[in-house]
């Protein structure tokens, strides 16, 4: 107990560090990140013709997707949209079955939702496209029960990188921030996926009847 004279756990005394709800380790908005600040002959993204176009919901690249997909029980279920330019906004509810500290979202899971949606923008790119560096900051805690409404976009090319950032607001698009990240996508070729993921995925997911459910599980992997 605190009134006894012995210390705080840690938990309690990295509490102490935070004011109104914001770490002290935050990086400020703004403030470069090594190796995801673009390059000099970097050049502003340009969204392709034939993407979605703005309003219109993505959908699952893949079923089995736990950012996406409908058929994981304890999956996000993400439902990105697509914005203007390179932009996309996303919507995520966070359930029991997501939280780390009794109550709270895990920060885990708040950076598999900025990562989906910021692999999203690919489909606004027409590019296939992977994580390769993400850095997160985590400014307020988000509840159970909680939607979290998510924006990402583009801000730069040069060559097979992509660079993007995102963030998160708790109760709607202009609510507290609760979480952002910036981060670098590397564009690949399909074969990223056929030759690294595990056969019987791979199989199962290339022999669906549905050939465009085929398509989309190959395009986007975010």
């Amino acid at each position: 107990m605190r009134g006894c004279g012995r210390p705080a756990p840690p938990a309690f005394r990295a509490q102490e560090g935070r004011v109104s709800g914001v770490s002290a380790a935050t990086t400020p908005a703004g403030t470069p990140r090594p190796g995801l600040t673009p390059p000099a002959d970097a050049v502003a993204p340009v969204r392709h013709p034939d993407a979605p176009a703005p309003g219109e919901l993505l959908g699952a690249h893949y079923d089995q997707c736990f950012g996406c997909g409908d058929a994981q029980p304890h999956g996000l279920h993400l439902a990105a949209r697509a914005g203007e330019g390179v932009s996309v906004t996303a919507e995520f509810t966070v359930q029991p079955a997501h939280q780390g500290a009794p109550g709270l979202a895990h920060g885990g899971v708040l950076v598999s939702a900025l990562d989906e949606t910021l692999g999203a923008l690919s489909w606004l790119l027409r590019v296939i496209a992977v994580t390769g560096r993400l850095e997160s900051d985590f400014v307020r805690p988000v509840p159970v029960g909680a939607t979290l409404h998510l924006s990402a976009r583009c801000t730069a090319v040069a060559g097979r990188k992509i660079y993007s950032s995102a963030e998160g607001r708790i109760g709607g698009p202009d609510g507290p921030l609760a979480v952002r990240a910036d981060a670098l996508f590397v564009e690949v070729k399909l074969d990223h996926f056929t030759d690294n993921g595990r056969p019987e995925e791979i199989r199962a997911a290339m022999a669906d009847p549905d050939q465009v459910k085929v398509a989309r599980a190959f395009e986007v992997n975010p």
